[in-house]
């Protein structure tokens, strides 16, 4: 049986952020406060989703040049696909960020939790643009435009509900304190992020998050909202540990596919 190599996992971990967010976010949609904003976040989980498809069809074209029997789960005729990764694969098996995880709450918590990926994604994806990786390269060149806007979308809601109202001021507080220990694991690189780093593929995560740290204070600044200084974190998603939440994503993610192995619309 074939091992997975670093690039392999370093794409998969780029996927599975993107297609665990996507989904989440599109759990808003026929639920959004207003019809413009519910059809904003549906188009955001629409980006994120897109973006998936392109990191796990370059996964798969990874897992397929391995030698011998790949480790990842197969379709028909046992070849990997963009969908055997994403509907096939165990908890475990998941390299995503456990911030990606984290479930919807209120209006106000999945506002920040679009806005701290964001404020990571765009320098991520500006770098992986001018990485050695022709592939990722062209995936993170077109990413970043959509990147940019979704920060900018997120942005302005932070500081609309942070800036607002008492009611939106204490459910943006309550989101920040439910979600800041999970912002830290962004930046902590896994083997694979170090890997890439060395070989000029992706960035290195430790310049990053001195822009990430700017990017969010200012913000926060504007909406009022105070710069947590606790430095604890909570860890594990991108080496498969995850948290409970994982697995109502995935049970009804794929559920369809798990149910009826093969289908097709």
């Amino acid at each position: 049986m074939s091992s997975s190599t670093p690039l392999l996992e370093y794409t998969l971990h780029l996927a599975d952020d993107v297609l665990i967010l996507g989904h989440r976010n599109s759990e808003w949609t026929g639920h959004g406060p207003i019809l413009e904003q519910d059809i904003a976040l549906s188009n955001i989980a629409l980006d994120l989703i897109g973006q998936a498809r392109n990191f796990y069809q370059y996964a798969a074209g990874l897992a397929g040049n391995d030698s011998g029997e790949s480790i990842y789960p197969a379709g028909g005729g046992g070849v990997v696909t963009e969908d055997t990764l994403a509907f096939l694969r165990d908890g475990w098996d998941f390299r995503n960020s456990l911030l990606t995880e984290q479930t919807n709450g209120d209006w106000a918590k999945t506002i920040l939790r679009q806005f701290f990926f964001s404020a990571f994604q765009v320098d991520l994806y500006e770098q992986l643009a001018v990485g050695r990786d022709t592939t990722l390269a062209a995936i993170g060149a077109k990413a970043y435009k959509e990147a940019l806007y979704h920060l900018r979308w997120s942005s302005e809601w932070v500081i609309r509900l942070g800036d607002g109202t008492d009611e939106s001021h204490q459910r943006m507080k309550k989101a920040l304190e439910e979600l800041w220990k999970f912002t830290g694991e962004l930046y902590i690189p896994a083997p694979y992020e170090r890997w890439a780093a060395e070989a000029e593929i992706g960035p290195d995560l430790s310049q990053l998050r001195v822009r990430w740290k700017e990017r969010v204070k200012e913000v926060f600044d504007e909406a009022g909202l105070t710069y947590p200084v606790t430095e604890w974190m909570q860890t594990g998603g991108k080496e498969g540990r995850h948290t409970e939440q994982l697995g109502y994503v995935l049970a009804e993610m794929q559920f369809l596919q798990r149910a009826y192995p093969g289908c097709e619309w």
